[in-house]
């Protein structure tokens, strides 16, 4: 830390927090007795606390955001430099940052054309939801509605994207929820045995769970279903790499029934699984829409986007006598600059320093490190992940798979905090399933960075399990 603040002056700060903030994913009443973690500093990989204390940021921000780390003097100079000379203006019109974003960001995209500029994922994924729902009645007389959304993903706090969501917990005493939402199975090898396939493994497994999703369309009747949405590689429901052979049935299954594609990239989306901008680019599949949000800027700025094919820009221009053709929709804070202007500052750190290839480097070995912990610790039932997105899921029983209590789950976690390592778990998630710990840190890692990780999930789970 750089001494800016005195103890003095943090005393005030935690009063006035524990007395005014209202914290996120957090039960207060400990606050009573005990103060909140204020973070009040952080540089590269590490953060500090209002006591002093240091941290290894394993989770970039506490969830999956600051992908080129803390302290980038270029990114707050170049959003400096753009309030300065314009701050904001509605989405209505253009601005330099946005346009010029766009255009990168398109670079990237193979197959997309438009940027549709939001300030969260939560946003962003509900301006797809409108869209569909838009094109549905304008091409198909409102029938082809439904959203179908997988079992475990998640895609946002608001009403409408709750009733996406596949964490049980996270939606409870929050409904009802908007109708025309229909769940599909989750794609977890590792729990096959749960829905009754598990004698199926590899790729035989991933056809299987996309053919559920073809059941699920079946049932409801294709003409009805506008579009399938899915996180390329499921987030906070504990984080699943779709196994071979899934993505390719899941884009056959899209285009024989006419539904359009809606990968959620809000996690994975630039650089988080390695080697590609996005999850969805390992696996040769064409989206129609695609959300982000969280690395766009790496938390710098509020930005996200709802990134669409001409295909779909086409839908709302196709008859311009039409007063209600066009998309009747605005984002308030889409029209921020400081966004645009971080976000084209974190592409190119990402793309100057190699943080593509470090991030599939640095993920493979951080894999097998999780992996080994397999040998010492018989709670270990399974190490996943891609790229520098990684789970850790903790079982009772490696036989049966039964999930460890959650409460040792916290405790491991509470134990890698005071080791000075801020680590993640399934948290209000899925019921009974809140066993995995979570790992995003930013593309910058090095060797010494994970290795610093792991050995402190080791003692912790040394630890708590024995």
């Amino acid at each position: 830390m750089d001494g800016t603040h005195s103890q003095n002056d943090l005393s005030h700060v935690v009063e006035a927090d524990k007395a005014h903030v209202w914290h996120h994913l957090v039960q207060h009443k400990a606050f009573e007795s005990t103060d909140p973690r204020i973070i009040v500093e952080g540089k590269g990989m590490r953060v500090w606390d209002q006591n002093g204390k240091e941290f290894i940021d394993a989770v970039s921000g506490a969830v999956w955001t600051v992908n080129v780390g803390y302290g980038r003097k270029s990114i707050v100079d170049k959003m400096s430099e753009q309030l300065m000379k314009l701050n904001y203006f509605a989405g209505a019109a253009g601005s330099i940052p946005g346009a010029l974003f766009a255009e990168k960001l398109i670079e990237k995209m193979p197959g997309m054309s438009r940027v549709y500029y939001t300030n969260s994922g939560s946003e962003a994924n509900e301006k797809a939801f409108k869209m569909v729902r838009q094109i549905a009645h304008r091409k198909y007389g409102g029938k082809k509605h439904k959203i179908l959304y997988r079992d475990r993903d998640y895609h946002g706090s608001s009403i409408g994207t709750m009733s996406a969501g596949g964490q049980d917990e996270r939606n409870v005493q929050y409904g009802p929820f908007a109708p025309g939402f229909v769940r599909v199975p989750h794609c977890l090898e590792y729990r096959a045995h749960e829905q009754g396939w598990g004698e199926l493994s590899g790729e035989e497994y991933g056809r299987r769970a996309a053919d559920a999703i073809e059941e699920v369309i079946l049932r409801e009747g294709p003409e009805t279903v506008g579009a399938l949405c899915l996180e390329p590689v499921t987030a906070g429901g504990g984080v699943i790499v779709p196994p071979e052979g899934y993505w390719p049935r899941v884009q056959e299954i899209c285009r024989k029934y006419d539904i359009l594609l809606h990968i959620d990239e809000v996690v994975c989306g630039i650089g988080r699984t390695g080697t590609h901008w996005f999850g969805y680019q390992h696996y040769g599949i064409e989206p129609d829409f695609v959300t982000m949000a969280k690395g766009v800027a790496s938390g710098y700025a509020a930005i996200a986007c709802c990134v669409t094919n001409e295909k779909v820009f086409d839908f709302f221009k196709d008859d311009a006598n039409d007063p209600l053709s066009y998309f009747r929709d605005i984002s308030t804070f889409g029209g921020c600059t400081a966004g645009p202007a971080a976000a084209l500052e974190n592409m190119r750190i990402i793309e100057e320093e190699g943080l593509l290839a470090n991030c599939a480097e640095m993920g493979t070995y951080m894999l097998g490190r999780l992996e080994a912990l397999k040998d010492k610790h018989p709670v270990v039932g399974e190490a996943r992940g891609k790229g520098l997105f990684l789970g850790l899921e903790l079982v009772s029983d490696r036989d049966t798979k039964e999930p460890v209590p959650e409460a040792q789950v916290g405790a491991v976690v509470a134990n890698c905090g005071a080791l000075g390592v801020i680590i993640g778990a399934t948290n209000r998630s899925v019921p009974g399933r809140n066993n995995v710990l979570c790992f995003a840190p930013p593309l910058i890692a090095t060797k010494a960075d994970i290795d610093a990780i792991v050995d402190a999930v080791d003692q912790s789970l040394a630890k708590v399990f024995g």
